[in-house]
């Protein structure tokens, strides 16, 4: 006997893979000395902040996104359907580092504040931070 239950549909996992769209680099505070250069996706529409970096299985060390807000204020993060651990940068409107939160566990739907106004949100490979040696008060510049 055969029954529908024993028919087992096939659900396609969505996978959004990175699409470059800018260059961003970070620069030391104490010595404005190049520390890191990254290709970017950029995250300007509601639609593209509310999504960032969901449904991504990868991402490469020299890759990452940058959310440009409107306006400064402090926000907040989560992981929800974000498959890859990150570390999230926040950037004041002068181009500066405020705070970060290192680590950011996949799929972790706790609040990850930046407890600082912060125009620009972004979002690395989790360890990165420390690999890179990066500093509150370092800087970014970036282009499309």
């Amino acid at each position: 006997m055969h029954s529908c239950k024993d028919d087992k549909k096939e659900i396609k996992q969505t996978e959004v893979y990175f699409k470059k769209e800018g260059e961003l680099s970070i620069f030391k505070s104490t010595s404005d000395s190049l520390k890191i250069s990254l290709d970017i996706e950029i995250a300007d529409t509601d639609y593209e902040i509310q999504t960032g970096l969901m449904y991504r299985n990868s991402m490469q060390n020299n890759q990452g996104m940058l959310f440009v807000f409107k306006d400064a204020q402090e926000r907040y993060f989560y992981m929800k359907n974000t498959r890859i651990p990150l570390d999230i940068i926040f950037i004041s409107e002068n181009n500066a580092i405020v705070s970060f939160q290192k680590n950011a566990k996949p799929f972790d739907e706790s609040s990850l504040p930046s407890n600082l106004p912060a125009k620009y949100v972004l979002e690395v490979n989790a360890g990165l931070i420390d690999t890179w040696g990066l500093n509150v008060g370092d800087s970014i510049r970036y282009n499309k």
